[in-house]
């Protein structure tokens, strides 16, 4: 009994011991996983709010029917302003040769890749991308007529998705016939655009129309590409005895070419922006592209930080315009000089040939 006593005692502490141990075990390991837990949980909660607090980066579509001088100083503007905002941007910068077709293939691919935001620089750019999408926020500049060429129904009645900073400056083109009625007066002026731009379209009629009651008139060239401008330009000469080439892209883009018939044929050339003044062009009443650029980058600005939505936004004019006069290029093409243009324009130096 003693004996059967003493291993009763022996095991009943030896059960003790080991329901001890497994419990330490079991508290060990629970402990140790909840540990490991807590620290991943709070590793990936770190990482989490690491994320939510790192600057977005915005992919911006610039959509362009062909690359001038022009068109690129509004690009830059626009670019300049995303970046002072403080914003971090990428461009998919797309130009579409000046051809329609290429125009809606850039703003389609835009909408399949869901870009933030689409920068549409030119009236043909800024129609392709509206036919494209109702949802991805567009905001256009060097667009001369917005109600015309269809982007807007009024100036104070942006689209749901559409709006921006236009490239015309309400009194441009009636400035620009004042002054060749007052400057070459009785004068045939002579028109070369493409009638497929829309821009361009609204540009003639408006000169059309300035020229109405004046001592002036006009005769018209079109062409479908740059190609074409050489010819159509020197189908006038004998006709015009001032030409008028207003921001048409095509035009603009041979700009070089109507420069050499004008001083060949000692005909000034009035021009529609400073950077055709720039480039060999006598005189404009214009704007300055970097800043329509640079203003449509605001706006852009607004749209993208949600503080606004193109719909809160009013189309809007350039705000100022200025007469700028090319003093050698008038010499070229045979201008007589007048004295108060010393003090009435800011005078441009012919560009730099790269």
């Amino acid at each position: 009994m003693k004996k059967l006593l003493l291993l009763f005692v022996i095991t009943f502490f030896s059960v003790l011991v080991l329901a001890a141990c497994g419990t330490s075990d079991e508290n060990e390991g629970t402990n140790g996983s909840s540990d490991d837990e807590g620290t991943e949980e709070t590793t990936d909660e770190t990482n989490g709010e690491e994320e939510a607090s790192t600057d977005e980066v915005y992919q911006i579509g610039a959509t362009q029917i062909l690359e001038h001088p022009s068109l690129d100083a509004a690009f830059e503007g626009f670019k300049e302003a995303i970046a002072d905002a403080g914003l971090e941007a990428e461009y998919d910068f797309q130009s579409a040769q000046n051809d329609q077709n290429n125009a809606s293939t850039i703003a389609n691919n835009f909408v399949a890749d869901d870009v933030d935001l689409i920068f549409a620089n030119s009236t043909p750019s800024a129609q392709s991308a509206l036919n494209a999408t109702s949802d991805i926020p567009i905001l256009f500049t060097s667009v001369t007529d917005a109600v015309e060429g269809g982007l807007v129904e009024a100036m104070d009645q942006p689209g749901e998705n559409i709006t921006g900073v236009l490239d015309m400056h309400p009194d441009s083109i009636a400035k620009t016939v004042e002054f060749i009625d007052t400057y070459f007066e009785g004068s045939t002026i002579g028109l070369v655009y493409n009638a497929g731009e829309a821009n361009s379209v609204a540009q003639i009629e408006a000169v059309n129309a300035a020229v109405e009651g004046t001592s002036l008139s006009t005769a018209e060239a079109t062409v479908g590409n740059t190609s074409e401008v050489q010819q159509a330009t020197t189908s006038l000469v004998g006709e015009a005895d001032v030409f008028y080439i207003i921001t048409d892209n095509t035009v603009v883009s041979a700009l070089e070419t109507v420069v050499a018939i004008a001083e060949e044929q000692d005909i000034p050339m009035l021009v529609g922006e400073p950077d055709s003044v720039a480039r060999g062009g006598f005189a404009t009443f214009g704007i300055d592209y970097h800043t329509i650029g640079y203003r449509t980058g605001e706006m852009a600005v607004e749209v993208l930080t949600g503080e606004k939505t193109t719909a809160d936004i009013p189309v809007e004019v350039p705000p100022s315009m200025q007469l700028f006069i090319n003093e050698e290029a008038a010499e070229e093409q045979g201008v007589e000089w007048h004295e108060d243009w010393d003090e009435d324009a800011e005078l441009l130096e012919p560009a730099e040939e790269e």
